[in-house]
């Protein structure tokens, strides 16, 4: 299980980032769709993210892909995880459907949201209520500001992060 990644960003696409972990390795990892701006922004810099390593396809067609999904903090993984619980919520529909901070999401679950769930993408009226019914009570961990939303590091900060990361 690969639980944490750490290395260079090399390139953002639509849905995912590539990283440089060294030795001439590069993992593609899916990431939510609201991080994909932030992380963007990024490219030639160091980041860790927490990860899910999962496999996507039917195994009795042998056609089984690795996957691996990250988060820029173990908090928003966690959410992640509970989100996926809903019945109709896949791994891929999760990561479309969180275009807002982690925090915004928890907070209209919470409240019971059903308008500002349905506007998500991948999320239609009955779906944003099957959500707002199941996890609501799940939520106060979650729900407040987002963590991404203080102001940004200096480069040297981001390097010390990641350092003292690394070392537990």
């Amino acid at each position: 299980m690969i639980a944490r990644i750490a290395g260079r960003v090399e390139e953002v696409n639509e849905g995912s980032v590539l990283v440089d972990v060294g030795g001439g390795v590069w993992y593609e990892v899916l990431v939510p769709v609201c991080e994909v701006e932030r992380l963007a922004k990024r490219v030639g810099q160091d980041v860790v993210l927490y990860t899910i390593h999962y496999h996507e396809g039917d195994p009795s067609h042998g056609a089984v892909t690795p996957r691996l999904l990250g988060f820029l903090s173990p908090s928003d993984r966690d959410f992640f995880r509970v989100f996926t619980t809903v019945k109709g919520v896949g791994m891929r529909k999760a990561l479309r459907a969180m275009a807002r901070p982690v925090g915004e999401l928890a907070a209209a679950i919470q409240a019971k949201d059903v308008r500002f769930l349905k506007d998500l993408p991948e999320i239609g009226p009955k779906m944003a209520e099957r959500i707002a019914a199941e996890l609501s009570g799940q939520m106060d961990e979650f729900a407040g500001p987002a963590p991404a939303a203080g102001p940004e590091l200096s480069e040297a900060a981001e390097e010390a992060v990641l350092v003292l990361v690394q070392l537990g």
